[in-house]
Parts: structure tokens; sequence; C-alpha cells
């Protein structure tokens, strides 16, 4: 009796194995590890790669910009740290590149604008504030282009002033459509290759209150007419990436 209880105890337990599906079947299958979504590819605006080494002129790619004025376009595509850069020069004169961006840059997937420069030399008395002294060794704007260009069009001037507080933010006395954010002022990091990363459309939200369309355009510059002094300057790779 004892073992025929046994054996029907056993018989019942592995019905209800079997019922619950705890039984003898298939093993479980390992989760798959779960996959990193993909990144979103860097935008190179430029990493002066084109071009000629010490040709003096406008680089591969860029618009000079005169505006009717006389300009040296003393800019040149040079090996600097061990990669290649481009120039930037003026003695009492500007200059100022543009390359065109539509169509290429997306901010929702690429918003951060990033590059490397180095100041050498910074204009004498220079000061953005102020529309008499308005030089600067290097500057970078993004453009947002809307007609008529020379009253509505929306630029923000990323700059490395003479004078002028790091951090500030003020709209230019001498071309209204443009908005300064000032990140490297004086002479204190002079000869020093410096990152930079700027996350373009929360700026474009700060100072327009509003989400940005995709830029139009970039420009590159460095004055020192309004001084008449000198100003020289370095820029590496110039790229818009996703983080």
């Amino acid at each position: 009796m004892q073992e025929g209880l046994v054996v029907s105890t056993l018989a019942t337990a592995g019905l209800l194995c079997v019922l619950l599906g705890a039984g003898s079947g298939p093993a479980a299958q390992p989760t798959a590890p779960p996959t990193s979504p993909p990144t979103t590819p860097d935008v190179v605006v430029d990493d002066w790669r084109a071009g000629t080494l010490g040709q003096l002129g406008v680089p591969p790619g860029w618009e000079g910009q005169t505006w009717g004025k006389t300009s040296a376009f003393a800019l040149s595509i040079v090996v600097d740290d061990g990669q290649r850069v481009l120039h930037l020069e003026s003695r009492n004169d500007r200059a100022t590149i543009t390359r065109d961006l539509r169509g290429g840059v997306s901010l929702a997937r690429t918003p951060i604008l990033r590059w490397r420069w180095k100041v050498v030399a910074i204009p004498t008395g220079g000061d953005a504030r102020r529309r008499e002294t308005s030089d600067q060794a290097a500057q970078i704007y993004v453009t947002w282009p809307r007609p008529p260009a020379l009253l509505r069009s929306r630029i923000i001037g990323y700059a490395w002033d003479t004078t002028a507080p790091a951090g500030s933010t003020f709209r230019s006395e001498k071309t209204g459509t443009v908005t300064y954010i000032i990140l490297r002022s004086g002479p204190a990091e002079l000869g020093r290759w410096l990152e930079e990363r700027r996350d373009v459309r929360a700026d474009y939200r700060a100072i327009f209150g509003e989400e940005p369309p995709d830029p139009g355009a970039i420009t590159l510059s460095i004055d020192s007419n309004d001084t008449h002094s000198r100003a020289e300057s370095l820029i590496g790779p110039i790229l818009f990436s996703s983080s």
C-alpha cells in the first residue's frame, strides 16, 4: 500500500508539472542583449584637408565677403600642432569667408557645433560692445538667412574678444542682425589650442525664443580695421555633432 501511494503521488505531481508548463519541455532561450541605437555621424564643415598648404587666399569651398571694401584675405592652410588648420591674419583690415550649409546640417540631429582655435594676437582696444571698436581676433558665425537678408537674417556670432567679458551675450551695434556670444576674452590664453562646444539649437532658443530652422551658412572672420591694429588666429576642424 505504501509503495502504491508513493507511485500515485509521483504520477499526480508529474501531471501537475505538465499542466503548469514546468515539465520537460524545451529549455528557455537566452534573451538577446539590447542593441545600442545607431549613432548620428558628424557633419564636417571643414577639416582643411583641401587646398594647398601655405597658399594665401580664400580656401576651397568658401566664398570671400568684402561688402565693397578692401580685404587682403591673408588666410592660408598650415600645419600646427600636428594637423592642418586655417591661419588668419589681419593688419588694419578684415577677412570674412562664408560656406553654404543649406541642406547639410540638421540641428535636430546634430545641434552641437565643435571646433578648436588658437589666438596669437588680439586687436588693441577691441570691444565688440561698441561700434567704433568692433574688432576681434576670431569669430565663427552661424546664419539663418531671412529676406530681406540685411534686415531680418538671424546670426549668432561666437567670438574671442579683447575686452568684452567671456560669457556675455549682446546685440552688435554695428550689425543689427548679429547677436554675439563671447566665449573667450583678453590675452590670458593666447598661444594655446582650446576646444569649443556650443549647443547651437539651445543658443538660438535662448536668444530668439523659438525653435530654430536649420542654418543656411557658417562664416569665419578676423578684423582689426576699426582699432587700426593687428590680429592673428588659427582655427582647426569645424563640425556639427549629436553630442
